[in-house]
């Protein structure tokens, strides 16, 4: 059971800090923050899980059900994440590709601690076990610093492609062949960005927060595995009867002048290629939602709506349905997992076409992170824009990706991928 204890705070930017400072104590810390962004579907502005009390760890065989057995004997808020590698779970799939990170496929933990942020209250939830240390922790966090942590020595770092221009450039030309062959019609083709070095997470994921401000961003560490995401998007969320997904499919950078920013939004919402491909990937999710949706329920609210972040501008639609009563929350998202926006389509192919063509195991990347709650609903973000580190091997990590289509310019698509990697390379090398 859980006994909870609410208080209201004056700065919750400052209070924001210290807690996430406080929280570094924790072998297993979940941070989401929806950064102030206005947000239709968002039950709390930021919520932080620590201390797993009890956790699942696990490859893929067997994952989902494990992690639905897992939620229902805990009966409890789970915090974690689902590897895009589940799919060798849901599919005759393989990941055999390099893999430098070396997460488990899927992780969740039952948080003994939780602090949910609405406006300017804080609502903590702690379990019976370690109530008792609620007044304490709330005068520790109260009373931390605001200043950068001293002791963990970030090295110069020098951010190194696993796939060189003319390499990339040549895999979109396979990848094209394959879309005249009628192979698949889209797929979403991913590339790695890596180095070895330390960094401090904690002021790294900072960094990259300031830079972004996104808003389904992610502190995410198990030990010594490391996920800081400035994510804008969100996969699937349950309440209630009620589902909801929001892909993203199309980018364009923004500019500092007012005018040129104004023409890049409207040239990203006028760009044939680039609406076709959102349309594309709507057609995907409604698909895979009608699967466990309600007769006629599925409905898509927003088709291709401009969104505008503090580094680029993305094209974003919602789709909605009413889940069956007789389908379960997991397996609400194996019916749609991995998320289409990530893939391609026709799914299936299109995962074992990239599968081959790509250099890197995807693992954490392109997964999701996220929470179910005790009543059986959940929210998941889709892990891009984000950096990967293991402290053990001092690797880090983070991939970028760009939608492929018949019309689409193999050039033109490494530059959107170097406009999605900016900020992490930024953050990482100064």
């Amino acid at each position: 059971m859980r006994r909870v204890k609410e208080i209201e705070v004056n700065d919750i930017t400052e209070f924001k800090v210290k807690l996430l400072k406080w929280a570094q104590s924790y072998s297993e810390v979940t941070w989401l923050d929806s950064n102030q962004c206005s947000q239709a579907y968002s039950n709390f502005d930021a919520v932080l899980a620590v201390d797993a009390h009890t956790k699942l760890q696990t490859d893929f065989e067997n994952a989902f059900n494990q992690l639905h057995d897992y939620h229902l004997k805990t009966s409890d808020w789970i915090f974690g994440y689902l590897s895009y590698d589940l799919k060798n779970s849901l599919e005759d799939l393989e990941s055999r590709n390099f893999d430098g990170l070396k997460f488990p496929e899927l992780f969740f933990f039952q948080p003994k601690k939780l602090f949910f942020f609405k406006n300017s209250t804080v609502t903590i939830q702690y379990l019976d076990c370690v109530f008792k240390e609620i007044d304490n922790d709330i005068l520790q966090i109260q009373n931390a610093t605001t200043s950068t942590l001293k002791g963990i020595k970030h090295s110069e770092l020098k951010i190194k492609p696993r796939v060189s221009q003319q390499g990339y450039i040549d895999l979109i030309h396979k990848l094209k062949s394959h879309i005249q062959r009628g192979d698949i019609y889209e797929a979403n083709f991913c590339q790695e960005f890596y180095t070895n070095g330390q960094i401090d997470p904690l002021l790294t994921f900072e960094r990259l927060q300031d830079l972004s401000l996104p808003p389904f961003a992610v502190f995410f560490k198990n030990k010594s595995h490391f996920l800081l995401s400035a994510s804008p998007e969100r996969y699937l969320k349950k309440e209630g009867d009620l589902l909801i997904s929001q892909p993203i499919k199309g980018t364009a950078a923004r500019s500092s002048n007012a005018t040129e920013d104004l023409n890049l939004k409207n040239n990203l919402l006028a760009d044939p290629k680039e609406r076709s491909e959102n349309v594309m990937i709507v057609d995907l999710v409604r698909n895979d939602l009608s699967k466990i949706a309600q007769k006629g329920s599925v409905l898509v609210e927003e088709l291709h709506a401009i969104y505008s972040f503090k580094q680029v501008h993305h094209l974003i639609s919602t789709i909605k349905a009413k889940l069956r009563p007789e389908i379960s929350a997991v397996d609400a998202i194996c019916a749609s997992y991995p998320m289409g926006s990530m893939t391609g389509a026709p799914k299936i192919s299109a995962m074992k076409i990239i599968e081959n063509l790509e250099f890197s195991k995807r693992g954490l990347y392109s997964g999701s992170v996220g929470y179910f709650s005790p009543d059986g609903n959940f929210d998941f973000n889709v892990v891009i824009r984000s950096i990967l580190y293991n402290a053990e091997t001092s690797y880090i990590s983070f991939s970028v990706g760009s939608a492929i289509t018949a019309k689409s310019v193999p050039e033109k698509e490494y530059e959107e991928c170097l406009i999605k990697a900016k900020a992490l390379i930024e953050v990482l090398e100064n």
